[in-house]
């Protein structure tokens, strides 16, 4: 069985327009790849693509024709990539295309996903502007999220870095915590910083919180903004409340990605109060450019200890709701 390939030219040859159709090292070619489920190979003004579905290989080459078009008077950047790929529908060939496997190049080396799942929530990041990873501690939610942040600046794909929290954990409220702002939200935010530390270094993490290049903050501070060529992570969402959800969701502006990540099992609003991540699993099922990656105990990435204990939780909560809790 042959692999669906295309050769073609792209005329005239002109080396200013090909460097501005592939953009700095690639790039545009590599998120063409990415959202289109292709590999594209070229030498100078000659191309070749390949793939697993023919479909996908004849709109990669129109679009490419197209963008190789528009090179000639517009200077193409990832905002612009973008929207080309969502009006060639891109975004919605999820299920006619493999995920292409994405390697996320860090200070600590190259991070891909364990496991099929991790795979497949690494390329959803790739391709989706708003992302949802739902699963129990451990399945690298926010861990991967941060490293394809990091990836997108480093890549010069976003502008910076937004990272949000709730701090409704354990019941506390801000105003009780001492210090000062920063003081009062660290503890929250420690497990963003863990990761920040060992994908850039501490150093350089200071410097680019000081340029205000990396944001952390509480999700209340998000009320009012717009954010354009940031990629935005809200961690811990099974603590939002719908309206901070839907605050949330449409702070996203033009060249920008969010990931929201959270564990249904870890829920710390009160009885009364319905998850806003629970809600948007709901409401947000089947919207374009919106995805879902969910992440079970087999996903656990930590002590293997750690994933006997989320199924011994999951087990005991199965039956809590059949029979009601016990003692």
């Amino acid at each position: 069985m042959t692999t669906p390939q295309r050769d073609f030219t792209l005329d005239p040859p002109d080396t200013e327009r090909l460097a501005n159709l592939a953009g700095p090292f690639d790039a545009h070619l590599r998120q063409i790849e990415l959202r289109m489920g292709v590999e594209i190979a070229s030498r100078g003004n000659v191309f070749r693509v390949t793939g697993s579905d023919d479909r996908a290989v004849a709109r990669t080459e129109a679009l490419l024709r197209q963008l190789y078009d528009d090179a000639a008077d517009e200077t193409l950047d990832a905002g612009a990539i973008h929207l080309r790929l969502s009006a060639a529908g891109a975004a919605r060939d999820d299920d006619e295309v493999a995920p292409q496997e994405v390697a996320v190049r860090v200070r600590r080396g190259t991070i891909r996903g364990r496991g099929p799942n991790q795979a497949r929530y690494l390329h959803a990041i790739a391709t989706h502007d708003i992302n949802f990873g739902v699963g129990p501690a451990g399945t690298g939610k926010t861990y991967l999220a941060v490293a394809m942040a990091v990836d997108a600046l480093n890549q010069s794909r976003v502008q910076r870095l937004v990272l949000v929290r709730p701090a409704v954990e354990a019941g506390e409220k801000l105003g009780f915590l001492p210090g000062d702002l920063s003081q009062k939200v660290d503890p929250y935010l420690r497990p963003l910083y863990d990761a920040l530390y060992e994908m850039l270094g501490v150093e350089k993490v200071l410097k680019l919180l000081e340029k205000n290049v990396i944001e952390i903050a509480p999700l209340a501070y998000m009320r009012g903004r717009t954010l354009n060529d940031a990629f935005v992570i809200l961690d811990e969402a099974q603590n939002t409340t719908i309206e901070q959800m839907k605050m949330f969701l449409t702070r996203l502006g033009f060249g920008s990605t969010a990931v929201v990540t959270g564990d249904m099992t870890q829920i710390d609003l009160p009885r009364h109060v319905k998850s806003g991540l629970r809600d948007a699993i709901e409401v947000l099922r089947g919207v374009e450019g919106v995805s879902f990656s969910f992440f079970e105990p087999r996903d656990v990435v930590r002590h293997p200890l750690v994933a006997r204990i989320v199924d011994a939780y999951d087990r005991r909560d199965a039956v809590d709701a059949q029979t009601g809790p016990q003692g």
